[in-house]
This record gives structure tokens, sequence and C-alpha cells, in this order.
């Protein structure tokens, strides 16, 4: 009996959730239930603290407020697989939330039953997006989801790491933290056979497997993830070396430019240092061409001379 009462309240709870409002008696046929059953089962709901407003008159309405909290949905598997496939697109494409659409899609990966999980993965592979300009290298969605989870649960991960030099070798690792570098995104997270921090590229990351053996936390170096990638990523040997001095504000010009967040520091109150060093020299002039501010910059003489040629070509366009 409590079993079934049970199932009918969260039958009832889906309802709720699925119109602005009901009506006792369009409720109680839904659930095949007298009108008096839905009033009490409406109480339970309120009992737990469930914001149900009541309208009245003689069916009388209902309907699911808005409260203090966000109360658990309850999912169908067509809404669970759409909310899944547009999660693992936000985490790779959409700028400022891609951490917490992987702390959401952690926790939907999580109760996903199995048989839903081939219809994102399918989804995924089956839906492309025209892409204008060269990104570089895009991150799995699905290598996401499973290092976010790996990452939440501080659960020992091993996985297949090809080198800059086109080496690979097996790595166990403690992760610890997602980071996102413009395009690319970074796996942060201590190497347990060399027992230090490293700084792990998603693109040449395969064969990713969860051990099942979980570690207590590590404290990152700092205190601040993105701070101590960031150093990293400074330090890290490029092909061009580029360094800008911006001449405003490292807090005006990281909310008006995609993915630089790791790589500005503030040189003074309306002055940053932006470091846009990288391999390839098109992807430096995109940088600072989006900057959309004066900048003077210290720089290696084949990035000079790539950016003059290209101010010279788009005077000589202009006429």
């Amino acid at each position: 009996m409590t079993s079934d009462m049970t199932a009918r309240i969260l039958r009832l709870l889906s309802l709720l959730q699925t119109r602005r409002e009901w009506s006792g008696s369009d409720l109680a046929e839904r659930l095949d239930v007298t009108v008096r059953t839905v009033r009490r089962d409406i109480d339970r709901l309120r009992e737990l603290g469930y914001p149900v407003d009541s309208a009245r008159g003689h069916a009388g309405g209902y309907r699911l407020a808005a409260g203090t909290d966000l109360p658990p949905l309850l999912l169908n598997d067509d809404e669970a697989v759409a909310i899944a496939v547009a999660l693992r697109t936000a985490a790779g494409g959409l700028a400022g939330i891609e951490e917490t659409a992987l702390r959401a899609l952690a926790k939907l990966e999580q109760v996903l039953p199995r048989r839903l999980r081939g219809q994102v993965t399918a989804l995924q592979e089956s839906v492309a997006g025209i892409t204008w300009e060269d990104r570089g290298p895009r991150a799995d969605p699905a290598l996401l989801a499973t290092l976010a989870v790996s990452c939440r649960d501080h659960e020992i991960l091993t996985f297949d790491y090809t080198t800059r030099g086109g080496t690979t070798a097996s790595r166990r690792v403690e992760p610890h933290h997602l980071i996102a570098s413009g395009a690319l995104w970074y796996l942060l997270a201590h190497d347990t056979e060399k027992d230090d921090w490293r700084l792990f590229r998603l693109d040449r990351i395969t064969h990713p497997l969860p051990t099942g053996r979980r570690v207590p936390p590590r404290p990152v170096p700092g205190d601040d993830p993105a701070a101590f990638v960031a150093d990293r990523l400074s330090a890290a040997p490029t092909r061009h070396r580029a360094v800008a001095t911006v001449h405003a504000p490292a807090d005006h010009i990281r909310a008006r430019t995609r993915g630089l967040a790791t790589r500005l520091r503030p040189a003074g109150e309306n002055t940053c240092l932006l470091d846009a060093s990288d391999d390839s020299l098109p992807r430096i002039a995109r940088t600072l061409a989006g900057l959309d501010t004066d900048y003077t910059l210290d720089a290696d003489p084949d990035v000079i001379a790539y950016l003059r040629d290209a101010a010279r070509r788009a005077l000589r366009a202009t006429g």
C-alpha cells in the first residue's frame, strides 16, 4: 500500500511539472483516484516542501509554484535524453557555463539508465554544427562526462595519453578539475606514478577507465585550480611567443573576450598582460584582434613578421 501511494505521489509530481495548472478532476482522472485522494496527496507534497498552490472553485485547481529551493525534477526518457545532449553540447561550446554544465551533466550521467546512454551517444554523434572558423581540437562530450564524474567523485582514473612528441603511454591519476582555456580543455590531476600534479589536454586522452577506487581530495597548490593551470600553461613551451600589454583592466578584457580568463594577468589599475603565445600564428592574430583595444606587443620575430604581413594585406584590401 505504501509503495502504491509513493508511486502515485511521484506520478502526481510529474504531472504538476508538465502543465501550468491542473484541475482536481483532471488529476483524479489521470491517477485513477478520487478528487479527495488528490487533495490528500497534494497535502503530502506540501509537507515534503513542494510549493503547490491551489485555486478556489468547484473542481479546484493546482499548480507547482516557484519556491526558495529547486525541487527534484522527474523526467521521462525523451526529456532525459534531450537534456543530456544539451548539457554535453553546452559543456564544450558556450562561454561562461562550461563548468556548471559539467556539474549538471555529472549528476545526470550517474542516474541515466543504460538504455538511454546509447541514445544520447547516438544523437551526439549524429548531430553536426557548422564551424565558421578553425577553433582547434574539440573535446569529446562523452569524455568530458566521464572525467567530470571522476573529478566529482575523486575516483582514480586510468587512460592512454599521447604527448606532444607523439608517444603514447598509460597514465593513472587522481582527477581534480576540468579547465577550459580558449578552444582547449585540460584535466588537472595528480599523477600517482610521478607523485606530482600534471596537466592533460583532453584531445590527447583516449580509453578513459574509472577504477572504482575513491581517494580523499588533494588540495591544489594555491587553492585556485584555474590560476594553477594558467601558471602551468604560461610556462609550457609554445612554438611562437607573444605577450601583449593591454591598455585596459583585466576584468574589462575578460568580460569581452571568450576563453582568455586563464591567460590574463593584472599589471596595474588600467593595464593587464595577455599571454597570446601559441603554436599557430593565425590563432595569435585572432586573439590579438579580438582585444578591441590598444596594446603593445613583446613577441618573437616570426610573430611580428606575420602580423605586419596581415596588416599590409588588410590595408591593400581597403584601398
